[in-house]
């Protein structure tokens, strides 16, 4: 198997020198692996939300892009190219930790010992691995998008909405003007501004599942430090305590004084790579299926802020950029920055060290570095807690939070403009109305109930109805005492919620035959 060699040569002393500038390529390729998927996974996720919205499912503007599918096995972005694209993601990132080795050139001196010319080799089979990993990738993402007619190229959860509501496939809910995203399941009507709105742990029921993902991780991470470190002294001779952890970033195997598991390879072959590739993927898959989950997180928080900006000073801008906003948000920063950091850190602890001599793989070893295992668990431990107080902080103000909810966000929207403000738009008795403008609003009345513009219409038209239905009963109970007998069926229904007004019966003469001792029921 062969290798490239880059020319950074020096004498080789028994130290590390080479380490650090292997590390940042290491570290580079873990960037551009990034880079590559992530804006692989913007073509799929777009693909994927307006196949959702054409069977009727789209719910959220976000969602897990490969643990969600459209219906069909042959579907692109059904569930089976889902998770092909997720084992070639895993193998992208555990290509980036395999291509970069050490070169051996060794070399006669005229003084007694030994010397070799060291420089950097790139491994071949994993950088075609990787580039056939990302090719795929990119037809899956293509295919999707040519399987489904896209609604809108924008990131942004207004865009979607309002693509949605023109061509029908979205309806807004009237009497919701005041109803958050969690309310959901409750029953429209009035409602008081809360000073506080509910968390996206509340909001988003995702966004559970990935939190606890994050801590899961955290703590197989310890576990995988702990089962290293017990590994290393049972195999020990010496019966003292373990070789005391240097808690740095880089490791150096060169002078044998690290606490680790290793374990190397025979012979280099098709049949050993697959191996090593394998017990990578393995171990790695689960923290790179746990970075892409946390997307939700941040795009979550990222589609809230953007609905919040509508009761700032200069509004909301609809019309944006559709990478603009995933770039500019902080979260989204941190966690585009956290991926190859994070999996850079997996790398050291993980490590593959690859020996070429002479531009030929001489051979593998794996490492188990519990010193840089600790750092990756410590490096995640802290990544969960920002997460974590990220999905339980609750916004403040009245106005309701939608997390990018399409359904919660059509009903709160009722004036689209390229530029829009929310706050309080109409007083009412008994109601009033909030609602978007193309002009600044002011703040909503904390004290008074609002239930949309056509709140009092509506409870004028129950009222109708339900002075209707008394007239009826009572032409019914006439009727019924003089003895015609008329077959008439009263259906119980509520249309709208009003605590004074009583339930509505609408009455639908189903027969009308002579069939004695007939009860109305």
């Amino acid at each position: 198997m062969g290798a490239t060699h880059m020319h950074m040569q020096l004498i080789y002393n028994g130290s590390a020198q080479l380490d650090l500038p292997g590390e940042i390529l290491s570290l580079a390729f873990n960037l551009i692996v990034t880079l590559c998927t992530e804006s692989i996974g913007f073509v799929h996720g777009i693909s994927l939300r307006s196949a959702l919205a054409s069977e009727s499912r789209l719910r959220f503007n976000t969602n897990l892009r490969l643990l969600t599918a459209a219906r069909g096995w042959c579907n692109p972005n059904g569930a089976l190219l889902n998770s092909i694209s997720a084992v070639l993601l895993i193998i992208s990132y555990s290509s980036a930790s395999l291509v970069v080795c050490l070169d051996f050139h060794w070399v006669s001196l005229i003084f007694p010992g030994e010397a070799a010319d060291e420089g950097i080799a790139l491994a071949g089979l994993p950088l075609l691995i990787l580039g056939v990993a990302l090719l795929l990738q990119v037809i899956i993402a293509l295919s999707g998008m040519r399987a489904v007619k896209i609604l809108t190229w924008s990131s942004s959860p207004f865009d979607l909405t309002a693509a949605l509501v023109h061509h029908t496939q979205l309806t807004p809910a009237t009497s919701r003007c005041m109803r958050c995203v969690s309310a959901l399941d409750v029953g429209g009507g009035p409602a008081r501004p809360s000073e506080t709105q509910p968390s996206a742990w509340h909001g988003h029921p995702s966004i559970r599942k990935v939190v606890i993902s994050l801590w899961g991780i955290v703590a197989a991470c310890a576990g995988w430090a702990t089962l290293v470190m017990c590994l290393w002294y049972a195999d020990s001779h010496t019966g003292l305590s373990p070789v005391p952890l240097t808690w740095s970033f880089i490791p150096n195997l060169q002078d044998g004084l690290v606490n680790c598991v290793e374990y190397g390879v025979p012979n280099i072959g098709i049949q050993w790579w697959i191996l090593v590739f394998v017990n990578v993927a393995v171990v790695q898959g689960p923290l790179t299926l746990v970075l892409h989950c946390s997307e939700l997180i941040a795009n979550v928080i990222r589609d809230e802020t953007q609905w919040r900006c509508a009761t700032g000073r200069k509004g909301l801008k609809t019309a944006t950029n559709p990478v603009k906003p995933i770039l500019a948000h902080p979260i989204c920063l941190v966690l585009f920055v956290a991926k190859p950091f994070l999996h850079w850190m997996f790398g050291l602890s993980f490590s593959v060290y690859s020996t070429v001599e002479y531009g030929e793989l001489s051979g593998l070893a794996l490492y188990m570095l519990t010193a840089q295992i600790w750092n990756l668990c410590i490096a995640l431990f802290i990544f969960a807690c920002f997460f974590t107080f990220v999905a339980l902080r609750r916004p403040r103000g009245p106005q309701p939070a939608a997390y990018g909810h399409v359904q919660t966000l059509a009903n709160l929207v009722d004036e689209w403009s390229p530029v829009m403000w929310w706050g309080h738009k109409e007083d009412g008795i008994p109601y009033c109305h909030a609602g978007t403008s193309d002009h600044p609003l002011p703040d909503v009345k904390m004290d008074c109930v609002y239930a949309g513009s056509d709140a009092g219409s509506l409870a004028s038209e129950c009222r109708k109805r339900y002075l209707f239905y008394l007239s009826f009963r009572k032409f019914l109970v006439f009727m019924f005492k003089q003895r015609c007998y008329i077959y008439v069926r009263l259906t119980m229904y509520r249309r709208y919620t009003q605590p004074a007004m009583p339930s509505i019966e609408t009455c639908t003469i189903v027969m009308l035959v002579p069939i004695p001792f007939m009860q109305l029921q």
